[in-house]
């Protein structure tokens, strides 16, 4: 006998009939609702394991995204360890092993590893010559420049993930040494003021490749006009690119290191591009804060566990009292090369939040600063720039648009200092955008854009897009 059925036998009046039944079919239509969200969510899993599947290679590495990136990059390895740890363990060992496999024998972690040969990436390794250097892998030809130090808070989120913890601790054992090492690296090679925060020479060691932060560096800078075949604009629509005449920056950047055999005294000395970063000097932090958690667990390694707290302390102090701009309610980058901050709020400004550096009142200034700015009812969280910013392009890769890995950090971060609200908005716009659009490399943060019916950008079928919703949904 039906519910409804059942429901005529009551006595009871036609109004509460009507009503129960209304609520009934509102509940079950709920449930329907409900199960149809599961069902997608569910396949959207499987498309993001599909994705990564698809995207890992013989060599045992994991290119971005077919065509557009066609090697091994460092933080993205990184991102997508996380994602295999979830369903593939060995992927996940596999993928961290051969990045750092490719270490050079001073520590440096290279931010491109060549492994194969493949003409459809531009600079490739024929332009780099990382051989210059005479410490460079002699294994793998790489490039010279690196990207933000992951790989500590990689391996312990790859601990905290596995449901066979000693087996993981065994690959971190194999493993840790190779991040301190290139921790060492960076505090004896980058860092001349002494002042525990570390230099990026390129635009590109900085990850957000293009950001209008850049670009009053720029105008202190007269590069050659270089003759070059652009390759990435092959496969992505050039509007949503890097221009031309600010790849003849790049090229003229990597062209100085060159011509001093990538040697870090003399780059500091004569690069016109000398910057301390907050994003990348904030994973340096997160990433110590893991060394030591690991060391602990591991047992004995004292003296390392003193020297990386002595980094530790000297980097947060410096990194709050030089980078934060009280006036902005932000940290920002600081120009080295011309001793000057540069005052333009990015997601990177956020990310101290995930690296646990500033104080609960700071990271409240940081949180009203993030949702004036950023939190608008008509964007996704977060924009990679500035959106009331002139020099914010909501489609142009780092100008602007919305990136799941940084994303997937500043979530993390809010719930860190309790922000449970704004981090729960954080997961569901990132969740939202790839239900919407799939799996892109970047985002429009404009709920409308105008446009009836707009795309993600960038490169489809991204690896850490894919491997960073497969975390998010796996953490409350």
């Amino acid at each position: 006998m039906c519910f409804f059925t059942r429901l005529s036998r009551f006595k009871c009046s036609d109004a509460c009939v009507e009503i129960l039944i209304t609520f009934s079919i509102q509940c079950l239509a709920g449930l329907t609702r409900g199960y149809l969200l599961d069902i997608m969510k569910e396949e959207l899993y499987k498309k993001a394991i599909a994705v990564l599947d698809a995207n890992f290679q013989e060599g045992g590495f994991t290119i971005p995204s077919a065509g557009l990136y066609p090697f091994q990059w460092k933080w993205d390895s990184g991102f997508i360890a996380i994602g295999f740890a979830h369903y593939d363990v060995e992927k996940a060992k596999t993928e961290m092993r051969t990045l750092l496999d490719a270490q050079w024998e001073n520590g440096f972690i290279p931010h491109i590893v060549f492994h194969t040969e493949n003409d459809s990436y531009f600079p490739g390794a024929d332009f780099h010559q990382s051989e210059l250097h005479p410490l460079s892998s002699k294994k793998y030809r790489s490039t010279g420049m690196t990207q933000p130090p992951v790989t500590g808070f990689v391996l312990q989120e790859m601990y905290r993930i596995a449901e066979d913890k000693q087996d993981m601790l065994n690959f971190i054992k194999e493993e840790i040494d190779k991040v301190y090492e290139n921790h060492a690296y960076f505090y004896s090679n980058r860092d001349p003021q002494d002042e525990g925060l570390v230099y990026i020479y390129h635009n590109w060691e900085s990850g957000t490749d293009n950001s209008p932060v850049w670009d009053d560096i720029w105008k202190t800078m007269n590069p050659p006009e270089y003759t070059f075949v652009r390759k990435d604009t092959t496969h992505v629509d050039a509007s949503q690119r890097p221009t031309k005449r600010e790849y003849d920056h790049y090229l003229h950047i990597i062209d100085i290191a060159k011509q001093n055999n990538y040697d870090d005294a003399k780059i500091a000395e004569l690069s016109p591009f000398l910057v301390q970063d907050p994003l990348f000097n904030a994973m340096l932090i997160k990433s110590n804060q893991a060394l030591v958690d690991m060391y602990i667990m591991i047992g004995g390694n004292e003296e390392k566990i003193k020297t990386i707290l002595k980094w530790q302390s000297k980097s947060i102090e410096s990194f709050n009292n030089k980078l934060f701009d009280a006036e902005l309610g932000a940290y920002v980058h600081y120009d080295l090369r011309n001793e000057k901050p540069i005052r333009h709020i990015t997601s990177s400004s956020f990310s101290p939040l995930f690296a646990n550096i500033p104080s609960q009142e700071r990271a409240e200034v940081l949180v009203k600063t993030m949702m004036n700015k950023f939190g608008g009812e008509d964007k996704y969280l977060c924009a990679s720039f500035d959106p009331t910013n002139d020099r914010f392009n909501p489609k142009k890769y780092w100008r602007g648009p919305v990136w799941i890995n940084m994303n997937w950090m500043l979530f993390l971060g809010l719930k860190n200092y309790g922000f449970t609200d704004v981090a729960a908005r954080m997961k569901q716009d990132s969740i939202e955008l790839i239900e919407k659009y799939g799996f892109y490399e970047y985002f429009d943060c404009r709920k409308d854009t105008g446009e009836e019916n707009t795309p993600g950008y960038g490169g489809n079928n991204f690896s850490w897009s894919a491997a960073l919703f497969i975390d998010m949904v796996n953490t409350p």
